[in-house]
């Protein structure tokens, strides 16, 4: 059986979910799993309660499945607002001198931000866009790092009823473009700029170029308005459209129009998440998807413990507003009336032990991370751990990327001495959470997920649609969730085609996934074509896309190959057109996915090649192409119409090995 970590009894017993299953009666808590997967209407239904949500009215049916699962209407007849439940309910309740979150630049300077404060930043925000025309169903975006005007933007938003769509700061120009024109908003909040390993980052002139592609692609001009985070003297201006957030929410204090009393299915959140069809795919997450889910996990899962009494835990998940884990650290930690740590640059710079400098002055009790980070840290901090206090530390995160089992053991016995749970998580940008995770009332195996999340009742089927255990499958969930995407966004077919289709009735993940022989669940990978590199997602369709563009460029295919750090990194083939020069391609093509997508997803390797593993019917088999460089002899190579294509693939992957 190999190693297995039990949870210390006084972990267990002091954990949110014992006291739970004691007050509910359950004797395990696989036993309140099955309880709310088998019956998801009592789950779900009581949850709201459970938490503690604020209601302006209270629902009349838990869902509705008149139109089957696909379309799950959740909380019938009621009214709520999530941005409401993680701001203003907290100032009700009498905590608005309690701390919210602390923003943390990378040259050591800190902004802490109380639930009052939040909330007139908020509330002036939200005056702000009721003054310019931005209603309920508008789009605002936010194309700025994780900064406290980011989170206030995103709240502000969604407060009045319009949908706040994040977008990740690292992306180069023509990928926000991309996410401009599919979203047309009204509002774009940036920033001048952000350092970055002691660098000056020039995000306005992104921004500004982003916006300048997306009008010549037909997208309306959206206002801006500019978070002076350098205060640049030279920051790029368009006089009548930029505005600077200082000075547009000046003096709105008073005209807040107040929160929006909204449809639980109401959208709340825009965020894009690459796929494998081409353009990135716009997940549209609930009001009650966006607070439940993240709260639920936030409880039962990570066990935060909640401010109501006293002051409660403080979470730090190294992320950005523009991943789905930014969103989800401000609510999930907020609702509870705890607190949460946001943190310009990396964990490591300007000194390999800021990590554990910031964990002891700010007594982080939850700190969370995609696996590269996990394993920079291994790497460069390790032997500093004993020189910080991490007494504070009562719980690991890991997620955006499977955790291989040397970091998973790193990070319990080096970091956890052992005393502490890893809640390895797995879900997705389209659910808003999760499918898979453990509680820290069980044992886990090294890398393991242990299994569903509750309320979650998910599967892994084979290709004939039926359960299997032993063996690798794909991960899939049997009943509908309130945090699911409601459709993608203006795009119903995709929906259907991506995640109703393949098993008619059961939502298909495209996560490859195990359960073992003791029952513990583990992510092998992706089903499809998606590259996490560092934790961040790319679809291939969206790299070759842009090596085809090329003039030179015939096809292309790119899979993502492990890497000790980065957990994947990009390898890139390209056939070039009769008659091409290819002197100097390889490293064209890469500067060329650099300037499109930003420098996160800069192809490890080009290779110019003649051809490419494909069937009989000319389609490149993209599955070869990706367990050659995963190290993985190749199934089924009789479907091959040039099998010789593959020994050339071979020798030119050992090249980088």
């Amino acid at each position: 059986m190999g190693y297995i970590w039990h949870p210390p009894r006084e972990v267990v017993e002091q954990s949110n979910v014992k006291k739970f299953m004691d007050r509910m009666g359950f004797s395990s808590y696989k036993e309140l799993v099955e309880r709310s997967t088998s019956d998801i209407k009592w789950f779900w239904g009581n949850l709201p309660e459970w938490l503690g949500v604020e209601w302006f009215k209270e629902p009349r049916e838990v869902v509705d499945l008149s139109r089957g699962p696909e379309w799950a209407k959740w909380y019938r007849g009621g009214l709520l607002n999530a941005a409401y439940n993680v701001v203003d309910r907290l100032v009700k309740m009498g905590l608005g001198d309690r701390e919210a979150f602390t923003w943390v630049g990378e040259d050591g300077s800190e902004r802490r931000v109380t639930y009052r404060q939040l909330l007139d930043e908020v509330s002036r925000f939200s005056a702000y866009l009721a003054e310019v025309g931005v209603g309920e169903g508008d789009v605002v975006a936010i194309y700025a790092p994780m900064l406290p005007e980011s989170i206030a933007a995103m709240l502000g938003a969604i407060r009045i009823g319009a949908i706040a769509s994040p977008i990740f700061s690292g992306f180069a120009p023509p990928a926000v473009a991309e996410r401009l024109v599919q979203s047309e908003p009204k509002v774009l909040v940036t920033a001048d700029g952000y350092p970055r390993r002691g660098r000056l980052v020039r995000l306005k002139e992104s921004a500004d170029e982003a916006i300048e592609l997306a009008r010549r692609a037909g997208a309306p001009e959206p206002r801006v308005l500019v978070i002076e985070r350098m205060k640049r003297g030279d920051t790029p201006w368009r006089e009548g459209r930029d505005e600077r957030w200082s000075d547009a929410l000046k003096g709105k204090a008073r005209s807040d129009p107040g929160p929006a009393e909204l449809d639980p299915e109401h959208p709340a959140l825009l965020l894009f998440t690459s796929g494998t069809t081409g353009k990135p795919k716009g997940a549209v997450i609930s009001h009650a998807g966006t607070l439940l889910q993240p709260s639920k996990e936030h409880y039962f899962n990570l066990d935060i413990h909640p401010g109501w009494e006293e002051p409660g835990d403080r979470l730090w998940w190294i992320t950005d507003i523009g991943w789905m884990m930014g969103p989800w650290q401000v609510v999930g930690s907020q609702f509870l009336g705890a607190s949460h740590l946001i943190v310009e640059g990396l964990p490591t710079y300007p000194h390999p032990g800021r990590a554990w400098e910031l964990i002891e002055k700010y007594r982080v009790t939850h700190f969370g991370f995609a696996a590269t980070a996990a394993r920079l840290l291994k790497r460069d901090a390790s032997h500093l751990i004993d020189e910080y206090d991490l007494s504070s530390l009562r719980a690991f995160g890991n997620t955006g990327e499977p955790i291989d089992p040397d970091t998973w053991m790193w990070v319990m016995r080096d970091l956890g001495k052992e005393r502490r749970p890893l809640i390895n998580l797995s879900g997705g940008t389209e659910i808003f959470g999760c499918f898979l995770l453990p509680s820290p009332v069980v044992p886990l195996k090294p890398s393991t997920l242990w299994g569903p999340g509750l309320g979650m009742d998910v599967d892994v089927f084979d290709d004939e649609g039926r359960p299997v255990r032993g063996v690798p499958g794909y991960l899939v969930a049997k009943k509908p969730a309130p945090s699911m995407t409601r459709g993608l966004w203006r795009d119903p077919e995709r929906y259907i085609k991506t995640y109703w289709s393949r098993f008619p009735g059961v939502w298909y993940h495209g996560d490859y996934a195990l359960i073992d022989e003791d029952g513990f669940w583990y992510i092998l990978g992706r089903a499809d074509d998606v590259i996490k590199v560092a934790g961040k997602r790319i679809g291939s369709l969206e790299l070759e896309g842009i090596l085809t563009s090329h003039p030179a460029v015939a096809e292309a295919a790119c899979v993502g190959a492990p890497h000790e750090l980065k957990g994947e990194v990009i390898i890139c083939f390209a056939i070039p057109k009769p008659n091409a020069s290819t002197e100097g391609l390889e490293d064209e093509l890469r500067r060329m996915v650099e300037e499109r997508l930003g420098k996160a997803f800069r192809p490890e390797r080009v290779f110019i090649v003649d051809d490419l593993p494909r069937t009989r019917s000319g389609k490149i088999t993209r599955r070869v192409i990706r367990d050659l460089a995963r190290g993985i002899e190749p199934r089924e190579l009789s479907v091959l119409e040039n099998p010789e294509a593959v020994e050339k693939i071979k020798k030119l992957l050992e090249t980088i090995k």
